[in-house]
């Protein structure tokens, strides 16, 4: 029975002791923030009263120690302050830089394009479009100009040829009529003789 009692005692017990033990857990959990910090400050302080005054005690070495932590963390936040910014001016420096070469490969880039998309004419670049019109400008200009010579040249060879035919004609009627002129010359003459030799008799 005297057992049956300590066991009961104990089971009522057992809840109180597990609630110390995770008390003592949690205070164990030391929260390394500042928040943290304070609240444990806040904790630890106590407060009385005297002459109607109420007063807030906090043990110096505590707050001593959390001044430290505090301008430990500051001066913590100002380093990574001061390397975040020193690593931001190298960014951007190096963005800038990079923005440069992209502006000059694009420069280049603009300039292989063009020099690809166009056509040295006479020294000057101009577009193929533009060189193409130019060019197709001059053949069909050439090729109206040959058509003009070979219209002339057919004209001149068509008023050549009715040229020699007239004069072939011409000299055929000269020859005609020079030869009619001869045989009346010599028919007049054979008159003529016969006249004399008829006057002599």
């Amino acid at each position: 029975m005297k057992h049956l009692r300590i066991l009961f005692a104990l089971a009522l017990l057992a809840p109180t002791f597990l609630i110390h033990a995770q008390e003592d857990e949690s205070a164990n959990e030391v929260d390394n923030t500042l928040r943290g910090q304070f609240e444990e400050l806040e904790r630890k302080s106590g407060n009385y009263r005297a002459n109607g005054i109420r007063y807030e005690v906090i043990k110096l070495s505590d707050l001593y120690e959390t001044k430290n932590n505090i301008f430990d963390s500051l001066d913590t936040a100002n380093k990574n302050i001061k390397d975040l910014t020193s690593t931001i001016s190298a960014n951007n420096a190096e963005i800038e830089d990079l923005n440069n070469k992209l502006q000059e490969t694009t420069n280049n880039l603009n300039a292989v394009t063009e020099e690809k998309d166009s056509i040295s004419f006479f020294g000057a670049l101009i577009s193929k479009g533009t060189y193409n019109f130019i060019l197709w400008s001059i053949i069909f200009g050439l090729l109206l100009l040959l058509l003009f010579f070979i219209y002339r040249f057919r004209n001149s060879n068509f008023l050549t040829q009715q040229a020699k035919s007239a004069l072939a004609d011409l000299e055929e009627e000269y020859q005609n009529h020079r030869r009619r002129a001869l045989e009346r010359e010599q028919k007049i003459s054979r008159q003529l003789q016969d006249e004399l030799n008829k006057q002599k008799k």
